[in-house]
């Protein structure tokens, strides 16, 4: 029987790494979209890498953007995937109001250019957007699939533009297309620059004597924090549905960055208080002072529900880190045991 094929754009990212995992777990032939540069950026994926000399490999990557229309056309016509999900973007919030026009062309317009990619080449497919609870922006917590939506940056209004075109190429020409609304998920692979990551690994760092001071912006903003490999099974349910249909995806509860902070560093038994110094560089011009998600739906239909919460997310996050460091050599800290 011949295998299901999946393309995923973003498959180098955090989620993109994790959903290729679950696919290929499942008995997926997946197909990667990665931009071409002259250094490889392929770290997450690199574990289940399939060289493209060994015969019939399961994991196929492709050169190609958002930006280029005609590859993702010829792309679709060459794979004629089963099921697409779209994860690729610019994705962090902060940069955003740095690269407004570039956020735009790539979160927005880019879905725009695959769904008509899908579209043309008349693949008969499933299709996942990657919204965002960033969407919800100013809006009343908690937040759920009739929320209106207030964005508070140019990412999350370039992330509402890509939600109402599924919408539009759902209602308009039958494609099977979902929104996934995920909020905040994080894990070891997160990057760097990502409030989480940053946290998690400043604890590690500063626990083993190379780092000493964290620099943060706004630490009264609350957010609904889950595990991304929990939240990659959603997307992938959403495609098995009867009817396509929206999803809010989130654990329910929210917690402040001096929360978050608490469950990091008293991991490693310090208090973030000694470590932590304001820099005004890391405030938004607009901020999102609460996200909480209603997974109800999601729940309900799907089947699906969040078991990895904030503070378990905290101490995966900062062993993974620690682990890193003592993988580096030369400074490491003991693994506190788990509670």
């Amino acid at each position: 029987m011949e295998r299901k094929r999946a393309f995923v754009t973003g498959i180098t990212g955090q989620d993109g790494s994790y959903l290729a995992e679950l696919l290929l777990a499942k008995g997926y032939e997946v197909h990667g979209l990665i931009r071409r540069s002259s250094s490889f950026n392929t770290g997450r994926i690199d574990h289940i890498f399939q060289d493209p000399h060994v015969p019939d490999p399961r994991l196929i990557l492709h050169f190609g953007d958002l930006a280029d229309g005609s590859r993702l056309v010829s792309l679709m016509e060459q794979i004629q995937p089963a099921e697409v999900y779209n994860l690729a973007a610019q994705s962090h919030v902060r940069v955003s109001f740095d690269e407004p026009e570039y956020t735009g062309d790539v979160v927005a317009i880019g879905t725009t250019r695959l769904l008509e990619a899908i579209r043309f080449s008349k693949v008969h497919c499933r299709y996942y957007q990657a919204s965002s609870s960033e969407m919800f922006g100013a809006a009343a917590p908690p937040q759920n699939e009739d929320t209106a939506f207030h964005p508070r940056s140019p990412y999350a209004a370039a992330k509402v533009y890509s939600y109402w075109m599924t919408r539009n190429y759902r209602e308009g020409y039958g494609l099977f297309a979902c929104n996934g609304i995920l909020f905040n998920h994080e894990s070891p692979r997160r990057g760097n620059t990502f409030v989480t990551r940053k946290i998690t690994r400043a604890a590690a760092r500063i626990k083993a004597g190379v780092q000493d001071k964290l620099f943060m912006g706004n630490l009264d903003a609350k957010r609904d924090w889950g595990y991304a490999p929990e939240y990659v099974e959603a997307m992938w349910r959403m495609l098995q549905q009867d009817e396509p249909g929206d999803y809010v995806v989130a654990t329910g509860e929210t917690h402040s960055v001096a929360e978050f902070l608490d469950f990091a560093f008293g991991r490693v038994d310090l208090d973030w208080h000694d470590h932590v110094v304001f820099d005004e560089r890391y405030i938004r011009p607009t901020e999102v002072d609460c996200l909480i998600g209603d997974p109800a739906k999601a729940k309900a239909v799907l089947g699906w529900e969040a078991k990895v919460k904030a503070k378990r997310l905290a101490e995966i996050m900062v062993d993974s880190d620690i682990e890193e460091l003592k993988n580096e050599g030369g400074h490491y800290v003991d693994k506190v045991v788990a509670a």
